[in-house]
């Protein structure tokens, strides 16, 4: 073999092993394309950390709400979202928890009203929260609120968005080995 054909050769093998890699670095770089997310929800960045309301509750997944002064269809909407999520859990649940965070300000007849959903918890706290009473968050087993859904008025865009948390909590209880 010549020596013009061996260099041809080796420029060639070059380009097939090291043209992606720099093709691929440029895309990256240039935001040639649009990123794939699998998550539904709202990612929160940063996160925020529920350490101080959830000190003593062993390590599960949950899904927190924060009940408002006044109960209306969002909130009645958020309640029934996360109770049919825990129960559409399944084997799971165990994993999982529906959580609904209190105040002294918070509508009383609503509370009272929870005893519809028995695998719904109440947590009083004495101080208000960061959160939005209008979401529904997910919270790591690290107690970090990490992904949030608005919650609509409507009761069909409240059950959408009901699916979109049940696939979140599934994907993360899947590669969760926490929990």
């Amino acid at each position: 073999m010549s020596n013009a054909a061996s260099k041809k050769t080796l420029i060639i093998m070059v380009a097939v092993f090291v043209l992606p890699v720099v093709l691929a670095k440029l895309a990256l770089d240039n935001d040639w394309f649009t990123k794939g997310a699998t998550n539904k929800g709202q990612l929160l960045a940063p996160t925020i950390d529920m350490s101080a309301l959830l000190e003593n509750a062993e390590p599960k997944w949950r899904l927190l709400y924060v009940m408002p002064s006044k109960c209306d269809a969002v909130c009645e909407n958020a309640l029934f979202s996360i109770n049919q999520v825990w129960l559409a859990l399944g084997k799971e649940s165990d994993r999982a928890q529906a959580v609904v965070i209190t105040t002294a300000s918070s509508d009383q007849t609503a509370i009272a009203e929870l005893e519809d959903y028995p695998f719904v918890e109440t947590l009083p706290v004495t101080t208000p929260t960061a959160l939005a009473s209008s979401s529904v968050y997910i919270v790591d087993t690290q107690n970090n609120a990490m992904l949030f859904y608005d919650i609509k008025d409507d009761r069909k865009d409240a059950v959408m968005e009901s699916r979109n948390m049940l696939a979140d909590m599934r994907k993360l209880l899947k590669l969760s080995r926490i929990g």
